[in-house]
């Protein structure tokens, strides 16, 4: 058990830093304020499950994940070449529900792996899961 809740833990650690580094460069491209502070408001959610992830980590003697280098690497590069191209509110709600599919995609999947992980890490897991589910249906207005 210990060993599941510390993989899913540290895959949710490493799941909100990706996800607190991707809207803070979409960030930069964004001009609609609506858009803006929706984007601040799901920022405060991942910091807080991150916080959970490692808080919870720290407890099992354990720390945090960061996101594999090469991932966020193409990520960034990704993301500037597409906002590059198509500077605009419309393209920046698309990368942000693409990363969200990704996300959802990635965390249920190591949900999946990691079945006998602890209660309190599972429910950060699903947590996690609704979070982004629920930002990729908040980017449908702006596409």
């Amino acid at each position: 058990m210990r060993d599941h809740t510390v993989c899913l833990l540290k895959e949710c650690d490493s799941g909100c830093k990706m996800a607190l580094d991707s809207m803070a460069q979409i960030k930069g491209y964004v001009s609609d304020q609506k858009l803006k502070n929706t984007i601040d408001g799901y920022e405060k959610k991942h910091q807080a499950m991150e916080e959970e992830a490692y808080k919870q980590l720290k407890s099992l003697g354990e720390g945090g994940k960061e996101p594999e280098m090469m991932a966020a690497a193409f990520s960034r590069m990704s993301t500037g070449m597409k906002m590059l191209m198509k500077d605009d509110n419309r393209q920046a709600a698309k990368i942000l529900m693409d990363g969200c599919n990704m996300g959802i995609q990635s965390i249920c999947g190591f949900r999946n792996q990691y079945a006998g992980a602890s209660r309190e890490s599972m429910d950060l897991a699903d947590c996690l899961i609704r979070t982004e589910e629920a930002l990729r249906d908040e980017m449908k207005a702006y596409l």
